[in-house]
């Protein structure tokens, strides 16, 4: 009885590797298995060999589950089933023989199968997916030389299923392992939360993803903020321009902001020991990169980094300038905005002051607006929050103005108004009043 115990114990042993097997060869990573085969491990080598062929591997690992659980049931039958009906049939239970037999054929059965489900399938998988790895690798062997000692079995196995797939309309060759976007951006998130990814080089990484969506006039410096130079005026006006705003380059524009004739680099500018009109053109005015404004950000970074050119002029479908962008501008859109020594950090545009109170620039995203409030605007006719107003109000308000306007359930005041463009507000979000409140 010891004995056919522990053989018993063997083949329950034997079926838990199997299984194991499975898991943790299913579950390993591809990229890295290839990669390990690459780097000369024998023993990925053979696991590569196996997983090329599913069907293979499949085949290879069921006839050795089946044939250790097969051999397990015949053998828990025929050697235990007999004692336990004869230790029944002692304590003088009024049945005949052959019912006491089936009973104890119908509970080996049973006690056989929990104690297979347990240690000889579901201890062994759990095992297996937390050790994928290392259990792959250290049972590489075993599984290559099981798939080769039952290589007219496995052979066989593999030509019916892959028949049968291709009968159902399905290729058995085909890779369903390439990873979309939408899967990667999951696996970030979920890497981010677990603590493996810093916030920071998630949001890096999904700007990456993001930066083909975005088209250059989403992130453009707009033509009304545009410091430019009057070809026409003085070089002591100029002078003047640069030291109060302070920027690396300025468009050149002869009469009006939708004639520009050149970019002036002011590195170049304050080389210069003496400097005229002439001498500028020749080493510090730069010839103009023209854009349409709806092209996409990376293909613009390529081709700004293919002409090594830091400047673009954005134009509207009528040829008017509409506005300014710069390599930086585009790093900054992966990596977040960077700013200079001397330049100060510019205030947040939503910023909030309660629970339901925001104060809100007028140049914020209308996304971002609708996200922060969280209230539906119509982020897919307007960009800005100033764009919203305008269409609320249905006019360009005066300079200075101060008013109020409601859209739903919320109340913006409009504080500043410069050049035409809302720059301050107040955003009061109310509660809202369902009608079965008003009627009570």
């Amino acid at each position: 009885m010891i004995q056919s115990a522990i053989l018993l114990i063997i083949l329950i042993f034997l079926n838990a590797v199997f299984a194991s097997a499975e898991i943790a060869v299913i579950s390993m990573n591809n990229s890295k298995l290839k990669k390990m085969a690459e780097d000369g491990d024998k023993r990925a080598v053979k696991l590569c060999r196996l997983t090329d062929q599913p069907s293979r591997f499949l085949a290879t690992i069921q006839v050795a589950i089946t044939l250790s659980g097969f051999l397990n049931s015949a053998f828990a039958a025929d050697n235990f089933s007999g004692p336990l009906a004869n230790l029944l049939m002692k304590t003088g239970i009024p049945v005949s023989e052959s019912i006491l037999r089936s009973v104890s054929m119908i509970l080996i059965t049973i006690i056989l199968s929990y104690f297979n489900i347990v240690f000889g399938e579901l201890v062994p998988k759990r095992i297996a997916m937390k050790k994928t790895e290392s259990l792959s690798l250290a049972l590489s062997g075993l599984l290559y030389g099981v798939s080769k000692f039952f290589f007219p079995l496995v052979a066989l196995l593999t030509v019916s299923t892959n028949g049968l797939l291709r009968l159902l309309g399905i290729n058995p060759n085909d890779n369903e392992d390439t990873l979309t976007e939408e899967e990667i951006r999951m696996m970030l998130m979920e890497g981010n939360q677990q603590g493996i990814l810093e916030s920071y080089e998630n949001e890096m990484i999904q700007n990456v993803f993001e930066f083909d969506d975005i088209s250059a006039q989403q992130i453009c410096t707009h033509r009304l903020e545009v410091d430019a130079l009057d070809v026409d005026d003085s070089l002591e006006t100029w002078d003047k321009i640069i030291q109060s705003t302070r920027h690396t380059y300025y468009p050149i524009f002869k009469e009006n902001k939708d004639q520009i004739v050149g970019i002036l680099d002011t590195r170049d500018y304050f080389r210069m020991e003496v400097r005229t009109k002439d001498s500028l053109r020749k080493q510090a005015i730069h010839p103009v990169y023209f854009i349409p404004e709806d092209m996409k950000a990376d293909i613009l970074f390529q081709n700004m980094k293919s002409k090594r050119t830091y400047f673009a002029v954005l134009l509207d479908e009528h040829g008017g300038m509409s506005g300014i962008i710069t390599v930086q501008d585009l790093i900054e859109e992966l990596v977040g905005d960077m700013y200079d020594a001397n330049e100060t950090t510019p205030k947040e545009k939503i910023q909030p002051v309660s629970e339901n109170c925001w104060n809100i620039s007028g140049d914020a995203e209308l996304d971002d607006v609708q996200e922060s409030v969280q209230v539906e605007l119509p982020t897919d006719m307007y960009d800005t929050f100033n764009g919203f107003i305008c269409s609320i109000i249905e006019m360009i308000p005066r300079d200075g103005e101060q008013f109020q306007c409601a859209y739903k359930n919320l109340d913006i005041h409009v504080h500043k108004v410069e050049n035409h463009i809302i720059r301050d507000t107040t955003v009061t979000k109310n509660p809202i009043i369902h009608q079965e409140e008003e009627d009570s």
